[in-house]
């Protein structure tokens, strides 16, 4: 069969063409956002000036990529963003809470996403470049220089809340983001409206007190950040405020009202594999590295390694014993 040809239809057919696809492939929403510049984009330099990436140099080194994306892909034009949602029925964070066990963050109880989204992401590209030879295509699912979020809520997928985080009104906040920067023209969507109005729900239930501003997270705070992304030690004022987390953290997402009542995509593949849904902290702190590798494989808490999350397992019971 003849692939179609997207630079020989006009801008709009051939931006609901591109969208088909990534939809074809799974995708939730898929939305055009153009590549600024944004005002968000010199948010990031002061978010950056105060410190509040703490140990992620990532973000310093490669700044002026994600300032101007022109810098990461020369002559773009538009960038494709689309969400897939790893919701399930299973119970929020403070539905759950026992003594003798822990919490992991809902993103990462089952397979991890990079390994189901990048294929999904390579098909799309293959059949954007089939149809639009001599143009460039570059995907990414959080691993490059990219400010998703900002892009997300030009894409017109949701706004940024006062968590951080992207919301729609029918999704709410659990999905995660892709893009594609491209050299051809796609029309963008309109960006979409603040709805988060008078609400302080996520800035009040922050057990660590991370957000100093609305729409503001020190990292150095996060217990996201503090259970995954950095190897430093835990600060001894913020380890008994983690309370039963082990590996991310849900609150600021539990605890928002867009999703009380969400469309839940319910993915087989995001569901809680065995263990991972409020795990027993013995049990954690028994397993050898094949009982690791067994029980965790293929999901995002394999990124932290068995010792790291055994670490976390005894300040967990620490915390519960009132220590």
């Amino acid at each position: 069969m003849a692939v179609e040809s997207l630079t020989e239809l006009d801008l709009d057919r051939r931006t609901a063409l591109a969208k088909a696809w990534g939809l074809a492939e799974g995708f939730d929403l898929v939305g055009v956002a153009p590549p600024g510049p944004f005002p968000e984009m010199e948010r990031f330099a002061e978010w950056l000036a105060h410190g509040y990436q703490g140990t992620m140099q990532y973000m310093v080194r490669h700044r002026r990529r994600r300032e101007a994306p022109e810098r990461a892909l020369r002559g773009i034009r538009s960038v494709l963003v689309a969400t897939l949602g790893y919701d399930t029925p299973s119970p929020h964070t403070a539905e759950a809470q026992e003594a003798g066990r822990g919490w992991i963050s809902r993103y990462a109880w089952g397979r991890d996403y990079h390994e189901l989204m990048e294929p999904m992401l390579d098909r799309w590209v293959a059949r954007l470049e089939a149809a639009a030879p001599g143009h460039r295509f570059m995907r990414y699912v959080d691993h490059g220089p990219v400010l998703e979020k900002v892009f997300g809520r030009y894409a017109g997928l949701g706004w940024v809340g006062k968590h951080t985080n992207l919301i729609h009104p029918r999704r709410g906040s659990y999905f995660f983001l892709a893009t594609i920067l491209s050299d051809l023209e796609f029309a963008p969507d309109a960006p979409m409206l603040d709805h988060c109005g008078s609400c302080t729900a996520c800035l009040d239930a922050c057990p660590t007190a991370a957000f100093p501003a609305p729409y503001v997270l020190d990292a150095r705070r996060c217990i996201s950040y503090l259970t995954i992304e950095t190897k430093a030690p835990i600060p001894d004022e913020l380890a008994p405020l983690m309370g039963d987390h082990l590996f991310g953290c849900d609150v600021c997402q539990d605890v928002c009202p867009w999703n009380r009542k969400p469309e839940p995509p319910d993915r087989p593949e995001f569901r809680p594999t065995e263990g991972a849904l409020a795990p027993a902290l013995e049990e954690l702190l028994a397993l050898d590295d094949a009982g690791f590798d067994a029980r965790f494989a293929g999901t995002p808490v394999a990124r932290a390694g068995r010792e790291r999350l055994q670490e976390s397992a005894r300040r967990v019971a620490r915390t519960q014993r009132g220590e």
